[in-house]
């Protein structure tokens, strides 16, 4: 059995097992990763070696950070990095290449639309009706996209929002409110088959999936990190944001929002963003949580996007695609149904 993960802004790690009587034999570690002393490789095989095929994630790191040398260091992976790669290999979960990738980039669309497309184009992927893909979002308006499970009033000013011109919509996935001015951010969707986050936690599926944009934005001179559970930040401040929804067919949408540019005080004005959610920030104000691309790059929105999808296609081999006249009529269908009506919107008052 073999198992590989990418430890976000880290190394590779890559386990190679059997499986005996119920129990792991013939355990091997490798990567590209640094590990000091030597002899601290032997000690991780021996401690995972044996180890009931049943253990988890967290009890295989805990064995295998028992074992280690006095003194050890372990530079670009960690104790949890091999329990997650052997996970994934006793799951047979594949990995990014194993898979044929389409990245969309096409004209813009309503957010209304852009969610429903998440909703048609996930439950496609789940379906084996189409290939995983990347789309990369354009709109048409300014809106404020709520998580699935926010409270409406507690999280929109409806005269603010009115007085800057924001639509107000509500997506599948949860998380928080995001302030989606037109021009102003950087939003893109993966639509993914379970297996590939199979064997890994639902928290660190979050960076895991994002790694590729951690390092596209490291190839623009942002030092990009991923902060517990879905935050993208930079040493100057938060980039953006993720969220996810899984789909009982085996889809999986991930989705995230980057800022390009914004107004902090029409930011402000249109959210209700009270000091409770602030304080464990340790921030005063909302404008200060969020340092934008623009200003960190000095680059177009559109240079940007073009570096995202060179790094996406250069690490996966994925190949520009389209979105079907099926597909869009579908999403128009459940815009009407579901996203544009009062009862979706409200559904969390």
């Amino acid at each position: 059995m073999h198992g590989e993960y990418k430890v976000p802004g880290g190394k590779l790690v890559v386990v190679d097992l059997e499986e005996r009587d119920g129990r792991i034999a013939e355990f091997r570690l490798a990567g590209d990763f640094f590990l000091e002393p030597d002899e601290a490789l032997g000690a991780i095989n021996a401690a995972v070696d044996g180890l009931p095929v049943e253990t988890d994630a967290a009890a295989i790191a805990a064995a295998v950070r028992a074992a280690l040398p006095e003194g050890a260091q372990l530079l670009g992976f960690t104790p949890e990095a091999v329990g997650t790669a052997v996970r994934r290999a006793l799951v047979t979960a594949p990995g990014w290449r194993d898979f044929d990738w389409e990245i969309v980039h096409e004209h813009p669309v309503s957010p209304r639309m852009n969610l429903a497309l998440d909703e048609v184009l996930t439950t496609r992927v789940g379906d084996g009706r189409r290939r995983p893909t990347l789309r990369i979002w354009e709109w048409n308006e300014s809106a404020v996209v709520i998580g699935s499970f926010q409270s409406l009033r507690n999280e929109v000013d409806p005269q603010g929002a009115l007085t800057h011109g924001f639509d107000v919509v509500r997506r599948i996935s949860g998380g928080g409110a995001m302030m989606m001015a037109a021009n102003s951010i950087v939003t893109y969707s993966l639509y993914v088959p379970a297996s590939l986050v199979a064997g890994l936690t639902f928290a660190d599926s979050y960076a895991f999936l994002d790694d590729w944009v951690l390092q596209a934005l490291r190839s623009l001179g942002i030092e990009a990190t991923y902060q517990p559970l879905n935050d993208i930040a930079s040493p100057q401040g938060k980039i953006g944001g993720a969220a996810q929804k899984r789909l009982a067919n085996g889809g999986v949408l991930h989705h995230a929002t980057l800022s390009y540019d914004m107004d902090g005080q029409v930011m402000t004005e249109v959210l209700r963003i009270g000091r409770e959610k602030l304080s464990d920030k340790g921030t005063v104000s909302a404008a200060k949580r969020v340092d934008p691309l623009r200003r960190q790059t000095g680059l177009t929105r559109e240079a940007i996007i073009e570096r995202f999808i060179e790094t996406f296609a250069k690490l996966y081999g994925a190949v520009p695609g389209t979105i079907s006249d099926e597909e869009y009529a579908e999403a128009e269908a459940l815009v009407t149904s579901k996203f544009a009506t009062d009862a979706w919107l409200n559904r969390v008052p």
